[in-house]
C-alpha cells in the first residue's frame, strides 16, 4: 500500500477500522444481492404486448409528467415589460450635450485667437502664450472632452472628419442642426421600442435625418453617427416580474398522479414508451414483491460480518498484519462475489447450470496464503452462503444448496490439502485435488437429482468441475503478485522463494563473506525455534536471518568471522573508525535489500537486529586510549526492534556470536550467557517498541539453550 495511505489507516484504532471495513463491505454485498431475493413481477419489454392487464397497486405521482406540464404552463406566459418614458428626454439631452460640448471647444479655440491678436498689439506684454493648436490637436482636445459620453455609449463612434465638422460648421447651423436632432430623437423614442426593433428603427430614423431640412449638409454624417446612437429601447423585459408570472404558472398545475387501481395496460396492447415509463415508476419492472427477503438478507450479511468481526477482533496477530490480513480477507471477498454477479446476469441465457464453472476454491486459496487457516475458513462459508443466494433460480428467497455445498466442499478440501505447500508448483497438486472433489461432488448432484441428463449436460457439467479448479488455481497464482506488492505481504509461497540459496543475494553472502553465511544459517535455527514457541512467523525469521548480515558484503574482511588469514584489519584502525564500519552493516544491508527490491520486513530486520545497541569492544578500546568518548557515537543508529520477529533475532544474533567465541561451552555455561545477553538488553530498553512480553522472553531464553545444547553437544574423542 502507498505509504501515505498505510500511515493514515494506522491512525485509526483497530476496532474502528474493522468497523469501517466489514460496514463497507457489507454495503456492496447487499447491493450485489438485493436484486437476487427480490420477488419477480412483471417480464416485459418494450415494444411488446402485455401479457395480461396491468393496474398500479399504489397511489404515485407521476413526476415527469408534472414537471411536463408545469413547463409547458410556463412556457404559456407572456414576458412582462416596463415603457421607461424618460428614455426620450436622456438621450435627447445627450444629442444636445456632444453639440454643446463642441460649442465649447469652439469657443475656447477662438478665445485663443483673440488673445494672439492681443499679443501682436501688445508689445508691453512679456507674458508668452500658448501657441494656438493645430486642426488635429483640436480635433484631439473635442475627443477628450468627449470621452466620457464615447466611452459610455458602445453604440456612438465619431471619425476625426465627423469630429472636425463639429468645429468647422457655422455657429448657425450647428445650433440648428443641434435642436432638429435632439427634437428628433425625443419624438422617435416617445413609442415603445424592444431591444430586438432597435436596428430596423435605427435604418429608419438615419432616412429621417437624411431627409431632415434644418440639418446642415456638413454635419450629415456627423448626426447620423449620434442619432443611430441615441435609438436605444424604451420597453425593457422585467425580469423578476416574469420570473414571478412563470413560478405562479408552475405552481398552478396540479401534480399528476397514477391512482390506485387505475389501468396501466391492457392484455394484448402494445407495451409503449410511456405505458413502460409509468411501470419502470411504479416499480412494477423490479422485483419488489415483499420485504421480508430484504430483511432476510440483512440478517445473512450482518451474521457474515459478525463472524469476521470476532475473527479479527480476536487475532493474535500483530497490529499491522492484522489491518493486512483484515484487507486482503474483505476484497478478495468481495472479488468472489464480484464474480459470482456477472455469472448470474448471464445464467438465464443457458439451460445448464453455469454457476459450476465459479472458481469454487479462489478466496480459500488467496486468503489462506495471504492471511491465516481461520480466515479462509470462514471466507469460505460466507462464500458458499453468498453463493447460494446469489444463484438461486426460483422465485422464493432460499439459499441454492447445491451451489453453496459445491463450495464448502471445494475450499475446505483444497484447504486441507495446502498446508503442506512449499513450492507455487505445488498449486497444481492442489488444483488436482480440487478437480476430483469437484467431479465427486457433480456426481452426488446428478445422481441425487430427478431430472433426467443427456450425455452433453453431463459433459458439461465434468467440464465446468475441471474448468472450476483449474481457474482456482490459475485465478490465485495470478491474483497473488498483485496482493504480496499492493499490501507488502509476505506470503509464505514468497519466503520460501526468498530462502532458495540461488537466490543472487544468497550466493553473494556465501561467496564473499562465507563465515557472515555460516552465521546467519545458525542464528536462522536458533530465530525459527524461538519464534515458533511465542507464535511469532518462524519462517520469516528464517529467511530474514538469512539476509540481516547483508551489508558485511560491502567490507567482509572487518567482519571476524571473515578474517580466514588472521589478520584483523582493526588492529591498525582507531576505535571510532573501526566502530563506523561494524555499525554501517545495518544501513548498508538495508540500502542492499531496497535495490534488489526486497520486502520490507526483510529491510526492517536487516536494519533493527542491533537496535539502538552499544558497540562495547570498540568503546572500552577508545577509553582505554584516553579519548574524549561520546558513548552515542558507539550506538547503532536503530530503530529498536519493532516486532517480536525482529527481537528474537536481536538476541538470536548476539547468542550464537557470544556461544561460539566460548572456549568449552557447557548446559551451564549456555544459559548463563544467554540469560545475560536477554538481560542488557532489556536493561538498555532495545525492547521498548515490540510487544515482547518477559514471559515470551523466558520461553525464548529456554528454546535458545536447548537448541545450543543440542548443537554444542559432547563428541567422544576418536582415536588418531
Amino acid at each position: 500500500m502507498n505509504n501515505q495511505l498505510k500511515k493514515l489507516i494506522e491512525l485509526i484504532n483497530f476496532r474502528y477500522f474493522l468497523i469501517i471495513v466489514l460496514l463497507l463491505t457489507a454495503i456492496v454485498q447487499f447491493l450485489f444481492m438485493v436484486g437476487n431475493v427480490r420477488g419477480i413481477t412483471y417480464d416485459i419489454q418494450l415494444l411488446q404486448l402485455a401479457p395480461e392487464t396491468i393496474r398500479s397497486v399504489k397511489t404515485i405521482e407521476d413526476t415527469e409528467k408534472t414537471e411536463q406540464e408545469r413547463d409547458n404552463a410556463e412556457k404559456a406566459v407572456d414576458e412582462i415589460y416596463v415603457f421607461n418614458s424618460e428614455v426620450a428626454n436622456h438621450r435627447s439631452a445627450l444629442v444636445t450635450s456632444i453639440f454643446d460640448i463642441a460649442l465649447d471647444v469652439r469657443n475656447d479655440i477662438a478665445e485663443k485667437k483673440e488673445k494672439e491678436k492681443e499679443k501682436e498689439n501688445d508689445e508691453r506684454d512679456v507674458l508668452p502664450l500658448k501657441v494656438l493648436p493645430s486642426k488635429e490637436k483640436q480635433i484631439e482636445l473635442l475627443r477628450t472632452k468627449l470621452k466620457d459620453i464615447l466611452k459610455t455609449q458602445s453604440g456612438l463612434v465619431l471619425t476625426d472628419v465627423q469630429l472636425d465638422a463639429l468645429l468647422t460648421a457655422d455657429e448657425t447651423s450647428l445650433l440648428n442642426t443641434r435642436d432638429s436632432l435632439a427634437n428628433l430623437v425625443k419624438v422617435n423614442l416617445e413609442k415603445p421600442i424592444r431591444k430586438e426593433q432597435v436596428p430596423t428603427l435605427r435604418n429608419e430614423f438615419e432616412s429621417k435625418i437624411r431627409q431632415h431640412p434644418a440639418i446642415a449638409e456638413s454635419l450629415l454624417n456627423t448626426s447620423i453617427a449620434i442619432g443611430r446612437a441615441a435609438i436605444v429601447e424604451t420597453e425593457v423585459l422585467n425580469e423578476e416580474k416574469t420570473e414571478l408570472r412563470k413560478q405562479q404558472a408552475r405552481e398552478a398545475v396540479e401534480p399528476t398522479r397514477i391512482l390506485q387501481g387505475q389501468i396501466i395496460v391492457q392484455e394484448g396492447e402494445l407495451i409503449s414508451r410511456e405505458v413502460y415509463r409509468q411501470l419502470e415508476l411504479l416499480g412494477l419492472l423490479n422485483t419488489k414483491s415483499s420485504i421480508k427477503p430484504i430483511i432476510g438478507l440483512a440478517i445473512l450479511i450482518l451474521l457474515q460480518m459478525s463472524f469476521m468481526y470476532i475473527l479479527f477482533d480476536r487475532s493474535k496477530m500483530e497490529l499491522s498484519k492484522r489491518r493486512s490480513a483484515l484487507l486482503v480477507t474483505t476484497i478478495v471477498y468481495t472479488i468472489s462475489i464480484t464474480i459470482m454477479k456477472l455469472m448470474s446476469l448471464v445464467a438465464d441465457n443457458f439451460d445448464v447450470m453455469i454457476a459450476y464453472l465459479f472458481p469454487s476454491a479462489l478466496a480459500t486459496m488467496l486468503v489462506r496464503l495471504l492471511a491465516n487457516d481461520k480466515a479462509a475458513s470462514v471466507v469460505t462459508i460466507m462464500t458458499a452462503a453468498s453463493a447460494g443466494v446469489i444463484f438461486h433460480s426460483g422465485y422464493a428467497a432460499v439459499l441454492q444448496m447445491d451451489i453453496a455445498l459445491y463450495i464448502i466442499f471445494g475450499g475446505f478440501a483444497t484447504l486441507f490439502f495446502m498446508r503442506s505447500i512449499e513450492k507455487r508448483a505445488y498449486l497444481l497438486h492442489a488444483c488436482g485435488i480440487l478437480t476430483i472433489i469437484n467431479i465427486l461432488f457433480i456426481t452426488f448432484y446428478l445422481l441425487m437429482s430427478q431430472s433426467g441428463y443427456g450425455i452433453a449436460e453431463i459433459g458439461f457439467y465434468i467440464t465446468a468441475g475441471i474448468v472450476s479448479a483449474l481457474l482456482s488455481g490459475a485465478l490465485t497464482m495470478g491474483l497473488l503478485p498483485f496482493f504480496e506488492s499492493a499490501f507488502g505481504l509476505l506470503s509464505t509461497m514468497r519466503l520460501i522463494e526468498l530462502s532458495n540459496p540461488n537466490h543472487p543475494l544468497l550466493k553473494k553472502i556465501l561467496t564473499e563473506t562465507p563465515g557472515t553465511y555460516h552465521h546467519s544459517i545458525m542464528v536462522a535455527n536458533l530465530a525459527e525455534a524461538a519464534c515458533e514457541a511465542i507464535g511469532a512467523d518462524g519462517l520469516l525469521a528464517r529467511v530474514g536471518c538469512y539476509y540481516h548480515d547483508v551489508g558485511k558484503t560491502r567490507r567482509p574482511a572487518f567482519f571476524i568471522e571473515n578474517q580466514m588469514s588472521g589478520i584483523n584489519p582493526h588492529d591498525s584502525l582507531p576505535p571510532k573508525s573501526s566502530a563506523d564500519i561494524i555499525i554501517a552493516h545495518t544501513t548498508d544491508g538495508a540500502e542492499l535489500l531496497r535495490k534488489h527490491k526486497m520486502p520490507q520486513e526483510i529491510i526492517d530486520i536487516a536494519l533493527q537486529h542491533h537496535g539502538t545497541s552499544l558497540l562495547k569492544f570498540f568503546l572500552y578500546k577508545a577509553k582505554e586510549e584516553g579519548n574524549n568518548i561520546d558513548e552515542s557515537a558507539f550506538r547503532y543508529p536503530g530503530p529498536k526492534p519493532q516486532s517480536k520477529v525482529a527481537a528474537v533475532i536481536s538476541i538470536a544474533d548476539s547468542v550464537e556470536a557470544a556461544t561460539r567465541s566460548m572456549k568449552e561451552p557447557t548446559a551451564e555455561k549456555i544459559q548463563k550467557l544467554v540469560q545475560a545477553i536477554i538481560q542488557d538488553r532489556v536493561q538498555d530498553d532495545q525492547f521498548d517498541e515490540c510487544d515482547i512480553s518477559l514471559k515470551e522472553l523466558k520461553v525464548i531464553e529456554n528454546v535458545l539453550c536447548e537448541t545450543l545444547n543440542g548443537t554444542f553437544h559432547s563428541r567422544i574423542e576418536y582415536p588418531k
